[in-house]
């Protein structure tokens, strides 16, 4: 039995990266999974790629910031496999942008998908998860969500958003069976990350390497399961010690 047989759950952000990571795992633990990103073409191949493996898994482009398209990813859910028991909140943008030259649109577009899309899926997974008073979310916050960074002014601000808001839903639904935690993810090695850039992240981070995606799927395999059934509200700092610094 694996720590998560039977179990339904959501990534966003999921075709790719700590996403697509922490979608092999789940499947691995005996999860049904399903897929949302707006990358279709990957996620429909990497999809085909866990059913070809015996995995029960579907994907759903869509968009966590359209109120409509967020409603469309619970309902194909519920209609596909039932329920829904796990949210791994993971999509997410950002950009580093000086902050007198930051256009509104770009502050208003990194919010909206790091912090109203967090939003939105996780109000649409406590409606369902309600009717049972069962269920976990875990949300993709960042290590910038607790320190500054020149440049990343929008990305800062949502991201210590998530923070608070995971807090705040995991107080509000601690007695009805909803969980309620948060990743912060230090610099990991994902196609997000240009090369050029690699190599002074890496010298910036205490244990001297980037993270890798599976690291981080595994602290989310942590928060989701029952391994972590007295957690609630919390933050779980995965960043190779950039944040003791």
């Amino acid at each position: 039995m694996g720590k998560l047989q039977d179990k339904v759950a959501i990534i966003t952000g999921g075709a790719s990266g700590i996403g697509a990571a922490t979608a092999q795992l789940f499947v691995a633990e005996g999860a049904k999974v399903v897929l949302v990103d707006l990358n279709e073409e990957k996620g429909q191949a990497f999809a085909a790629e866990l059913q070809a493996a015996g995995a029960k898994a579907i994907f759903i482009k869509a968009n966590v910031t359209d109120e409509n398209e967020v409603a469309a990813i619970y309902q194909t859910t519920i209609e596909t496999f039932g329920k829904i028991d796990v949210l791994f909140n993971n999509a997410g943008i950002g950009r580093v942008t000086p902050t007198e030259e930051l256009p509104y649109v770009e502050w208003r577009q990194t919010v909206n998908v790091d912090l109203d899309g967090v939003f939105l899926m996780a109000q649409a997974a406590i409606k369902e998860m309600l009717k049972v008073n069962s269920g976990t979310i875990v949300n993709t916050a960042s290590m910038y969500g607790w320190v500054g960074s020149p440049g990343s002014a929008a990305y800062n601000a949502a991201k210590g958003g998530v923070i608070n808001l995971t807090r705040s839903l995991a107080l509000e639904f601690a007695t009805r069976g909803i969980r309620v935690n948060a990743l912060c993810p230090g610099f990991i090695d994902t196609p997000i990350i240009p090369e050029e850039s690699k190599e002074p992240l890496r010298q910036v981070t205490p244990m001297q390497r980037l993270g890798q995606p599976e690291e981080m799927a595994k602290a989310v395999l942590f928060m989701a399961c029952d391994d972590s059934t007295f957690m609630t509200g919390n933050t779980l700092t995965v960043d190779g010690g950039y944040t003791a610094q």
